[in-house]
């Protein structure tokens, strides 16, 4: 950690969210005894929290609720077979689930046994499954049985049912026919590979550790107003870096995990109010079939409990931010970042009612930069490429590829600017920006703009070929039932609203956009 001043923030803000509440000595040798040599694995804190608050549910879902200490041994179980099994420290266990406790489970599992885990994108294509599995050199998968018929790829590796039935082994069989007690710690600190969201390309794995020191959490828990003891809904998937992020922020505060198999937009806020949630993870595109909502279903619940809606994974547009708050309360908060950099910063709602489209403030313990071509930082509203320095990014691409690097900082992909009240905005992707006429343009200025007019759902704008411009800008536009908006009245409003070498030269209307699970557009698949 840095200075001492920054030591006497981390300690100010862990107290204020009650994460260092005093215990008895009692449950204090405990634990001490029982995490030792476990170092920073979440196999610790869960062990930590199975003897501080051993009762208390650690994950309510679908199947109904389980304790941490239930959880905990259930976890150790199940490494005990995972290790009868063949499954050493350092070998890689890929993960394949939706949200439920046996993803919890086998998380732990694999910490405990010390084989590094490979989060699947429960979204990819066989194809895809393939070649991350030979690519990454899984050897073993935990899965749900409904994505048996993606795993053709993984016929030579040891398998195990998480949730559901068929010809594998669950593992359930291999809990109830092991000892539960704790294990020694694994010789070796297990890693996650993160899989990135492969908008641009074939998903790259991102390896990380586990947060170094208390500054990680100290920085997320300085711009939300979370509590220790409290419920979180994780609508966002887990193997994605903000559910995993969720798993980890909840091991420090001792967060009570809800959870469904499937995102369903009355049902989450229904989950919500009947568990008293004080926070909500999810993704923009998930927010956006809330509020599409009837308007009598939005008001059916009473989510007063809900102090913090968190959003991460996509960008998140001003109107969608806004149409939110006015509908749910300013418990909105916006988190910029990526899996190679982690988090960049943080937008409140005060920050988003002053400024709607802002990706926020930079929290505590990261440095925010705005880099010309040169490497030299830009002045207040000036756009370059952004770079972040935090004790949270990751280590590098499996591959032993690396994002660009400058000293400490780590290139995003992304250009912004900061305002003059330093507010960050994300202006585009880097490799996103297109010349028309010797113009630069952001596709994402003019989707925003776009997807902010009353008759349309979403929009998504790209950059295509162009024999007399050189590149042009070409928009897709979802809209809304009974809409009437054309070609010539989408042009319109852009002109309305922006500089006139912004408008799409064409527009195409479709019924939906292609996305991602966590609600990223494909715009790969946009261009064929």
């Amino acid at each position: 950690m840095g200075s001492l001043a920054e030591k006497l923030e981390v300690a100010r803000v862990l107290h204020r969210a009650g994460v260092l509440k005093p215990l008895g000595p009692r449950k204090t040798i405990r634990i001490i005894r029982a995490v030792k040599g476990w170092g920073r694995s979440p196999a610790m804190g869960f062990m930590a929290l199975a003897i501080r608050q051993p009762d208390t549910p650690a994950v309510i879902d679908d199947d109904g609720s389980a304790s941490f200490d239930e959880v905990n041994r259930r976890s150790n179980a199940l490494a005990r077979g995972l290790q009868e099994s063949g499954i050493r420290a350092g070998d890689v266990v890929g993960i394949m689930c939706r949200n439920h406790r046996g993803f919890v489970e086998a998380i732990l599992a694999c910490c405990k046994v010390g084989a590094n885990s490979v989060l699947l994108n429960t979204m990819f294509a066989a194809p895809q499954l393939t070649e991350v599995g030979r690519r990454e050199n899984v050897s073993a998968l935990l899965y749900d049985e409904e994505f048996v018929s993606l795993l053709e790829g993984f016929t030579d590796v040891r398998r195990f049912i998480v949730y559901g039935s068929g010809a594998d082994p669950g593992i359930d069989d291999l809990i109830e026919s092991h000892a539960d007690h704790d294990l020694e710690p694994p010789s070796i600190e297990s890693r996650f590979t993160m899989l990135t969201s492969g908008t641009t390309g074939t998903p790259k794995g991102a390896r990380r550790g586990s947060p170094k020191g208390m500054l990680p959490v100290a920085s997320l828990l300085s711009a939300l107003p979370l509590r220790a003891g409290e419920r979180t809904m994780v609508a966002a998937p887990l193997f994605h870096s903000w559910g995993l992020g969720q798993f980890q922020l909840g091991l420090v505060l001792g967060t009570t995990y809800v959870m469904t198999r499937r995102f369903d937009p009355e049902a989450t806020l229904r989950t919500v109010a009947e568990h008293q949630c004080t926070s909500l993870a999810i993704v923009p595109v998930m927010m956006q079939r809330i509020l599409a909502l009837p308007d009598d279903v939005k008001r059916k619940y009473d989510l007063s409990s809900l102090r913090v809606t968190a959003a991460s994974g996509s960008s998140l547009p001003g109107h969608l931010a806004t149409e939110w708050m006015d509908t749910f309360g300013d418990n909105l908060y916006n988190f910029y970042g990526s899996t190679e950099v982690a988090m960049a910063s943080v937008a409140s709602p005060q920050d988003m009612r002053a400024a709607p489209g802002t990706a926020g403030r930079v929290p505590l313990g990261t440095v925010v930069k705005i880099l010309d071509e040169r490497g030299e930082p830009l002045p207040s509203g000036q756009t370059g490429r952004i770079f972040v320095a935090n004790a949270m990014s990751f280590e590098g691409y499996t591959s032993g590829d690396d994002k660009e690097r400058l000293g400490a900082l780590l290139s995003s992909g992304d250009v912004g600017h900061f305002d003059e009240s330093g507010r960050l905005f994300v202006d585009g992707r880097d490799d996103d920006m297109i010349i028309s006429g010797g113009e630069n343009l952001f596709p994402r200025e003019v989707e925003d703009l776009i997807a902010g007019h009353d008759e349309v759902e979403e929009a998504a704008v790209i950059g295509v070929s162009d024999p007399d411009w050189g590149q042009r800008l070409r928009a897709f536009v979802v809209l809304k039932p009974e809409a009437k908006l054309d070609e010539g009245g989408v042009k319109a409003y852009v002109k309305t609203h922006l500089a006139s070498y912004k408008v799409p030269r064409d527009v195409r209307f479709i019924d939906a956009l292609p996305r991602n699970a966590t609600g990223k557009v494909l715009k790969k698949d946009l261009e064929r």
